[in-house]
Parts: C-alpha cells; sequence; structure tokens
C-alpha cells in the first residue's frame, strides 16, 4: 500500500483542522505523504465543480484519503459530496467509533460502541423519489439487497473479532419493514452462525434508541442498514460528547476515505478555536487501516493524556482555555516526549 495519501481540507474549518491533525501525523513519524486536492465550496469556486474528477482520480490512485467537513450549497440541484464519494468508490462500510474522552460533557463515562453503518443502499439512497402534480404524495423506494446486507454483517464481524469485541447487535425495523429490514435481519441471523465466539443479538431500532439512553453500556458493536445508523452513530456521539469526537471511517474493497463527520462550521472559521479531535481520531482510524495500528493507538493515547492532563490547550468546546493550534502543540509535545 502507498505511503501517499489524499487529503482534503475542506470548507470552513476544514482547513484549520486538517493542518493541526498532519502536524500530529508528522510527530508521529508516520512516514506519510500528502497529495492535497478540493472539493466542496472551495473546489466549487476555483474549479467549477464541487468533486473534480483530478480528485476523484487521486483518491483512485492513493487508495486512501482524509478528508475535512465539505460544505454542499443548498438548492440549486446539488448532489451531497460525501454521499457521491461514497457510491463512486462503493465505500459500503461506514464505521463510527463513539468513545468517552475526559474532561467531556456528556452524560456517560466509559463509553466504547462502534455502529457499522451500511452506507450505499437502503432508504437513505433516496431513490424512486416521486412528488405528484399536485403536491400531496410523496414516493421513495428503500432497497436492501442480500449483496449489500451480507457484506456489511461479515464486515461487522470481522471488525469484532479483530478488534476483540465480544457483541454484535443486529438493528432492523423487520416487525413492520417486513421485506426491505426483514432481508437484512435474516441475512444477519445466517451470518452470526459462522461466528460462534461472538454474542449476537437483535433489537428493533426504536427500542435500541431507548437502550442507548437509559443502559449504553450493554452495546459493544451495532451493524444496521443505511438511515438506521446515520441516526445511531449521531446519538451515540451525543453519548460522548457531540460531533466534535466523532470519527467516520468509509470503507471499501478498493478504497477509504477517512473525515470528521461534524459540519464546516463557518460561524467559527478563521477564529483558530475549532476542535480538531474528530479528524485526529479519524486519522487514528487511518493508521489502523494503514496497519500502523501502534501509531494510531499511541495517537488516541496522547489525545486522552491531553484531555486529562492539559486542560488549558484544548479548545473551549470541551471545557479548554486554548486554540486549535495549542491542542495541536500540546499533541505534538507529547508525542516527541
Amino acid at each position: 500500500m502507498s505511503n501517499t495519501i489524499a487529503v482534503i481540507p475542506g470548507d470552513g474549518i476544514g482547513p484549520e483542522i486538517m493542518t493541526a491533525t498532519l502536524r500530529v501525523l508528522d510527530a508521529l513519524d508516520c512516514g506519510l505523504k500528502y497529495d492535497f486536492v478540493d472539493a466542496g465550496m472551495v473546489a466549487l469556486d476555483k474549479h467549477g465543480d464541487l468533486l473534480p474528477k483530478a480528485t476523484l482520480d487521486k483518491i483512485a490512485e492513493h487508495k486512501v484519503a482524509l478528508k475535512g467537513p465539505l460544505t454542499t450549497p443548498i438548492g440549486g440541484g446539488f448532489t451531497s459530496v460525501n454521499v457521491t464519494l461514497r457510491r463512486h468508490f462503493d465505500l459500503y462500510a461506514n464505521v463510527r467509533p463513539a468513545v468517552s474522552f475526559p474532561g467531556t460533557k456528556s452524560r456517560y463515562e466509559n463509553i466504547d460502541i462502534i455502529t457499522v453503518r451500511e452506507n450505499t443502499e437502503g432508504a437513505y439512497r433516496s431513490e424512486g423519489q416521486t412528488l405528484s402534480e399536485d403536491g400531496e404524495i410523496a414516493e421513495s423506494v428503500a432497497r436492501n439487497t442480500r449483496k449489500g446486507s451480507s457484506r456489511i454483517v461479515r464486515y461487522a464481524f470481522e471488525l469484532a473479532v479483530k478488534k476483540g469485541r465480544k457483541k454484535v447487535t443486529a438493528v432492523h425495523k423487520a416487525n413492520i419493514l417486513k421485506t426491505s429490514s426483514g432481508l437484512f435481519l435474516n441475512v444477519a441471523r445466517e451470518i452470526a452462525k459462522e461466528y460462534p465466539q461472538i454474542e449476537f443479538n437483535e433489537m428493533i431500532v426504536d427500542n435500541t434508541c431507548m437502550q442507548l439512553v437509559m443502559r449504553p453500556e450493554q452495546f459493544d458493536v451495532i451493524v444496521t442498514t443505511n438511515l438506521f445508523g446515520d441516526i445511531l452513530s449521531d446519538l451515540c456521539a451525543g453519548l460522548v460528547g457531540g460531533l466534535g469526537l466523532a470519527p467516520g471511517d468509509n470503507i471499501g474493497e478498493h478504497a477509504a476515505i477517512f473525515e470528521a463527520v461534524h459540519g464546516s462550521a463557518p460561524d467559527i472559521a478563521g477564529k483558530g478555536i475549532a476542535n480538531p479531535c474528530a479528524l485526529l481520531l479519524a486519522a487514528a482510524d487511518m493508521l489502523d487501516y494503514l496497519d500502523m495500528v501502534a501509531k494510531g493507538d499511541q495517537l488516541r493515547q496522547a489525545i486522552r493524556d491531553t484531555m486529562t492532563n492539559d486542560r488549558d490547550s484544548v479548545t473551549p468546546d470541551i471545557g479548554g482555555k486554548g486554540s486549535t493550534d495549542s491542542f495541536a502543540d500540546a499533541l505534538v509535545k507529547r508525542i516527541k516526549g
């Protein structure tokens, strides 16, 4: 695998948190090289396209990308850049870890849940959207496939084995959506039998939401369909303090894109107070993917130690008095010893 990655700085606070993240990666001495490419509003302004072909070509060449938050203009018929990237590279697995960190404003401690979300089909894909001429009836198709269900469930179980997890919960609505959600659940049951060492549980999505709020410690790895995963992964992020601590990994057979899942926050862009944690944690997941697991663990530990012992350096959103740069400075200092 190449040691060059495509880097998409992004919009709004994206360039600030990307600069901080790359500084920390350099301090880890990972041997990575960066090929900078444009997407989002920056690309629209420079190239007249939210997602230029040159950017897609570079991601395809390097097979790994680190991405800051992107803005898709509202109205004007623009398609989400994030959704386009997932579909173009068939990034079928969206992996969203939610882990408690010290000093954050959250209701729980010791949360450690991974949501594995199918990323390419289902209700979220919004196929077959129609609106009647009188504007009274709107329709959209929810299509799940055996192939899509199989590969996401298998990915979740393989991830559980790889990371030493003990339990996989398949989340569904098969009691009502008997075909689309029923297919997913039946496939999950079949594949679970291949992993007897992993406890398998199934749970209806509305009950899952309640259980996550009441007793989140019962969850380990959650696997679910696209729309449910979109909702549940943000709920899990809320359990640990919000999207500022939420990385997202988009994995396919031939490419992977690692990102901060929060927005571009134009209201604080340029103020130097953006929290780089989500992108840093995405970079740690990227290092795992690149078989640099020890480096990824070192980065996560540096974040944890800094948030515990150097509160003045962290950003205000997580209770500190620092800036994006001071957070990065503290991490670099800690990594270099």
